[in-house]
């Protein structure tokens, strides 16, 4: 191999390593109502610590005598951590109280706003820009 192919294959090789370093983008908060939030108080149903963002699931009372299965998005279990949060800060079963900023199309799930544990315990989950986000009720 000459020298010059050498030196372009090694330029070649540092421009990919750089296009491959990953950006710093996150996607919107846009599908949740901002101007709003609803509680929930139910039993967890799923609690999931995973990158980039934990999920909780809840089934709460739907005011009927029934439940209703919810779907809220969290931080990531980084950010959360930063908070108290950790792997085992709820499990299913907990009954436990949730504020969320709910989905814009009205399906049933939201952002996390804040949480009341078993033992009364209140977690915020680090949202950002949380000072967006109205809670209404």
């Amino acid at each position: 191999m000459s020298f010059e192919r050498g030196i372009r294959l090694v330029s070649l090789a540092c421009v990919a390593a750089l296009l491959a370093v990953p950006t710093y983008a996150h996607h919107s908060f846009a599908m949740f109502d901002n101007t709003r939030s609803t509680t929930l108080h139910g039993k967890v149903a799923a609690y999931q610590w995973t990158n980039p963002h934990a999920y909780l699931e809840i089934d709460a009372d739907d005011g009927k005598g029934g439940t209703k299965h919810y779907t809220m998005e969290m931080t990531s279990p980084n950010m959360l951590s930063r908070g108290g949060w950790s792997s085992r800060t709820v499990k299913p079963g907990d009954i436990v109280t949730a504020v969320m900023s709910p989905l814009r199309d009205g399906q049933s799930g939201g952002l996390l706003l804040e949480l009341t544990l078993p033992n009364g315990k209140k977690m915020l989950p680090g949202v950002p820009n949380a000072q967006r986000y109205k809670i209404t009720s």
